[in-house]
């Protein structure tokens, strides 16, 4: 018996495995997490580099979209359902208080607020388009429909279907359950297809044809064995593995760990985790929203303007949470040696050609100057083309903020043997030229985080971006100097050094 009119795909899935084995909601809240990553791994891998206008998979997610990689999402036809469509900002799961407005800035504020009164406005129309059409869409759920309390994925491509569910029993615990089984995903799909017949009954006709086009048989064994390789390799490190290592490198006589020893638990790690998780979730679903709208040709120019805000604003956070997740990752998990093995040759001057226009923007809010000195060509470095700009833009923009306004960062680029070395170097100005400026005082937040009092700013401590860099390949170095205060200089491996060392070895 449904607990609704039509079933949930937690009904669906129960229906199918017999056998479920009972655990704690945190426990079924990783799996989910875990889960996620595998399957973002299988797409990447067994979807094909984009060549054509034509897209390679369907997704099916609830109540956010779910996967941010750039060269996933251009492969990607994603379809959200949410059973609040129409006042995005009210998903987000915190305040803004007085001290952020201020760090961050009150125009930006005030363009975020007027912004999200002309949202609540125009998005009412918007569901009456055919969004199919357009690389994501909405749609919405009824506020009855249990549905809408369940995270959920379905993926269709041309290789294998499956379906993740995230939900919560009759008994108030969360349920991780998920399937390949080509029939379990059809009457997942049937499931959904029912209430866009119900809310969209115009959309669901190519919304179907979109299901039928992929492949319905069941998936070769090797993929299977694949997304099974990609959850061990997302599985954090056991904790009682952590503290016999600490306690045999600590105490060299003895080789022996009693096993009521307790674990080293971290809470403040783990809480980094799920926060950085949490606000990326509503900031994905913002940005979506605002992306739709700006596809619209009716929108005077005052609105396109502050809806480029908030999509600007909502990037720039979720980059933020990305490196926040990717630092409490690599404490509870063996992330590192992941990451080692993803480290591909690429070039430096793609990326720094991106990054420097927005670097060059961050300074100048602060009312900073930016001076950058790069060779004539830049040589091939050996790093993760999709984590370094991230870290090199998270490692600026905590840069800029300790430094007083009127200020200049040089950026420096020049070969080290066989290194490329990147060097920030700033220029301090006080307009109190009786006085030295001093630095910022920073003060610890837990393992990895620490906080300016005097303006509200949370960022990585030294120890945690210096554990980023080692994560890509490169690494950071910080000097003090009483004159110029931090100087900070990024070493990265050149493609020839590593090839010379294969030779050698």
């Amino acid at each position: 018996m449904y607990e609704w009119i039509l079933p949930s795909l937690r009904e669906v899935l129960a229906t199918s495995q017999a056998n479920m084995a009972d655990c704690s909601s945190a426990k079924a809240e990783q799996q989910w997490r875990i889960s996620l990553a595998a399957t973002e791994h299988l797409l990447l891998k067994t979807l094909a580099p984009i060549t054509t206008d034509k897209t390679q998979a369907l997704v099916l997610t609830a109540p956010a979209p779910l996967f941010s990689q750039p060269q996933l999402t251009q492969n990607l036809r994603t379809v959200t359902f949410t059973a609040k469509p129409f006042n995005p900002l009210a998903l987000m799961p915190f305040h803004i208080s007085p001290r952020m407005a201020q760090s961050i800035g009150n125009q930006v504020i005030s363009n975020l607020q007027d912004a999200a009164k002309i949202t609540e406005k125009i998005t009412d129309n918007i569901y009456t388009e055919n969004q199919i059409n357009s690389e994501k869409s909405i749609l919405p759920l009824l506020t009855t429909d249990p549905l809408g309390t369940e995270q959920f994925c379905l993926v269709f491509t041309e290789k294998f279907r499956l379906v993740l569910v995230l939900s919560t029993n009759q008994n108030g615990k969360k349920e991780f359950l998920f399937s390949f089984e080509p029939e379990v995903v059809q009457q997942a799909w049937q499931a959904l297809g029912a209430r866009v017949v119900l809310t969209n009954p115009d959309l669901f006709a190519n919304l179907d044809e979109l299901v039928t086009k992929y492949s319905s048989s069941l998936p070769n064994y090797q993929t299977i064995i694949e997304f099974s390789q990609f959850l061990l390799q997302e599985l954090p490190e056991p904790e009682t593995d952590k503290v016999i290592h600490n306690f045999s490198t600590s105490t060299s006589s003895s080789h022996h760990v009693s096993p009521s020893a307790k674990p080293n638990y971290r809470p403040d790690v783990e809480l980094l985790q799920a926060f950085a998780h949490e606000v990326r979730t509503p900031l994905a679903t913002i940005r979506t929203l605002t992306k739709l709208l700006l596809k619209r040709r009716d929108l005077p120019t005052t609105v396109i303007n502050r809806l480029q805000v908030i999509d600007h604003e909502c990037t720039e956070q979720i980059d933020r949470m990305e490196l926040l997740f990717k630092a409490a990752e690599l404490e509870t998990s063996t992330s590192t040696k992941t990451a080692n093995t993803q480290l591909t040759p690429m070039s430096l001057d793609q990326v720094l050609q991106q990054s420097i226009p927005r670097w060059q923007q961050a300074a100048k809010r602060r009312n900073l100057t930016l001076d950058v000195a790069l060779p004539q060509q830049l040589p091939t470095v050996v790093s993760n083309p999709n984590m370094l700009d991230r870290v090199l833009t998270g490692l600026m923009e905590n840069f800029t903020r300790s430094l007083p306004p009127g200020s200049s960062i040089q950026v420096q680029v020049i070969p080290a043997g066989d290194q490329l070395k990147l060097q920030l170097s700033p220029q301090l100005y006080c307009q109190d030229t009786t006085r030295d400026f001093n630095l910022p005082i920073r003060k610890s937040l837990g393992q990895l985080l620490v906080l300016q009092p005097e303006t509200g700013t949370i960022s990585l401590n030294i120890s945690a971006t210096k554990h980023l860099f080692q994560a890509i390949g490169g690494k950071l170095i910080v000097r003090q100097n009483q004159q110029y205060g931090e100087v900070l200089t990024i070493f990265l491996p050149l493609e020839v050094s590593c090839q010379q060392k294969i030779k050698i070895s």
